[in-house]
């Protein structure tokens, strides 16, 4: 018998993820003048505000106010009208110094020797569902609100009313076996203007207007972006998904005006789901923006997740879920467990395959910085529209600062995603 899963995702101009961009770009500008920081940095921002705290360490000084109120206008907030804009807010900085206790464990003589920064579990998932390895609803959640954010910086947009803040949910149907049939249900909840003003001040003007407004949203949904998500995903053959009678919710409530942190307090590291697999892989509960790799709550899952696709991608299984487990100053997880769900393709058992990647892959802390070249400035970019499935590429990033004049830095970007332990792990396992 079929089921139904569902995953969800948010768009840049959600609370929740302007806090991660935030709390990454400013870790970004410390790990540009100094690799060695140390950073973990948590952002609020609600009406008007926004609140920086966390602990630092550092050799140089960076500009976070100026930091943050680049991203908040990157992303779109610019006008007064949305009570939340990056030229007029409130920033208030109590970021301090990190913990003595915490950096004893960490710091080494021996860099081979540096400690987790933090106990935990993290995970890395990956499955030969799509052709970036990642579960089909959350990267079509993903690839809806990309879009969507595509439409609204159009010099021209067909969707002219289109404000930051956005939502996406996925509903997919699959069969017995786990694979993909349809998709069952779409929503979109998009922030808009108020572009149809009501002809008086009666409740049932309001009412007229509200329908006028929402009836245009999803018919534009409906023809513009709707076909362009469908045109990428018939390029990687899924567009079959994509059929005549599929559920379109578009703003379900019939209105999305208030939005933005105005409408709702966003945090730092609320969208941890939504960041990783969608729900379809288990999740540690570490978050990952504003932390430096010290912090294997974010390296290790990276870790994990570039083992998972490798091995999948190598043919070792059709699905990979890796789990890693750290103390806090140790260099060498405590465990590591491997589950194929039945869908592995070496005559070895998952914990056979477990001890093989411990061979395969140095997981001390160190070793996961300088494998994926995690001590870059790289993570402005990963703090919206998810970490994993994304595309691996240099580009150069510009930088400036009190401490020298302004300057260009070249940088890779989700090193995590790169296939490049294939053959090793084909030879390996002896995979032909």
């Amino acid at each position: 018998m079929s089921y139904l899963f569902t995953s969800e995702s948010v768009s840049e101009g959600h609370p929740d993820k302007v806090a991660d961009q935030i709390s990454d770009a400013i870790l970004d500008q410390f790990m540009a003048l100094d690799p060695d920081s140390k950073v973990a940095c948590e952002t609020l921002v609600t009406t008007g505000q926004v609140v920086l705290a966390g602990e630092i360490n550092s050799n140089v000084y960076v500009d976070v106010d100026t930091t943050a109120r680049r991203v908040i206008n990157r992303i779109g907030y610019t006008k007064n009208e949305y009570r939340f804009d990056g030229n007029s807010c409130g920033i208030l900085n109590s970021i301090h110094g990190q913990s003595d206790d915490i950096n004893r464990g960490v710091d080494r003589e021996d860099r081979m020797k540096q400690g987790a920064g933090d106990q935990g579990i993290m995970f890395g998932y990956a499955t030969k569902e799509t052709s970036n390895y990642m579960p089909l609803p959350i990267d079509l959640a993903h690839a809806l609100l990309v879009e969507l954010a595509d439409i609204r910086r159009m010099k021209d947009s067909p969707m002219p009313y289109l404000r930051p803040d956005a939502k996406s949910q996925v509903t997919i149907e699959y069969s017995d076996n786990g694979e993909p049939l349809r998709i069952d249900t779409i929503v979109i909840s998009t922030q808009h203007d108020e572009f149809i003003l009501p002809e008086s001040e009666t409740k049932e003007a309001q009412d007229c207007a509200d329908s006028a407004m929402h009836d245009r949203i999803a018919k534009d949904i409906r023809k513009y972006l709707i076909p362009r998500v469908k045109e990428y995903y018939e390029e990687i053959g899924l567009a079959k998904l994509f059929t005549d009678n599929f559920k379109l919710l578009v703003n379900p409530t019939g209105k999305f005006v208030i939005g933005g942190p105005y409408g709702d307090t966003g945090l730092t590291g609320r969208k941890i789901i939504v960041d990783t697999y969608g729900g379809k892989a288990s999740h540690g509960g570490g978050a990952f923006s504003g932390k430096d790799p010290s912090k294997v709550d974010r390296s290790a899952c990276y870790a994990a997740r570039h083992i998972a696709k490798n091995m999948v991608a190598a043919g070792v299984a059709d699905e990979m879920l890796v789990q890693l487990s750290y103390a806090i100053g140790v260099a060498e997880p405590i465990s590591i467990y491997v589950r194929t769900y039945g869908r592995s393709h070496v005559e070895m058992s998952d914990a056979e395959i477990a001890k093989k990647i411990a061979s395969i892959f140095d997981l001390t802390p160190y070793g996961i910085e300088q494998r994926l070249n995690l001590r870059q400035p790289i993570y402005e970019e990963t703090a919206a529209y998810g970490h994993f499935g994304r595309d691996p590429k240099k580009v150069t990033k510009h930088f400036e600062s009190f401490h020298r004049d302004p300057f260009d830095m070249e940088v890779e970007l989700f090193s995590w995603e790169k296939l490049d332990y294939v053959d090793r792990i084909k030879k390996e396992f002896g995979i032909h």
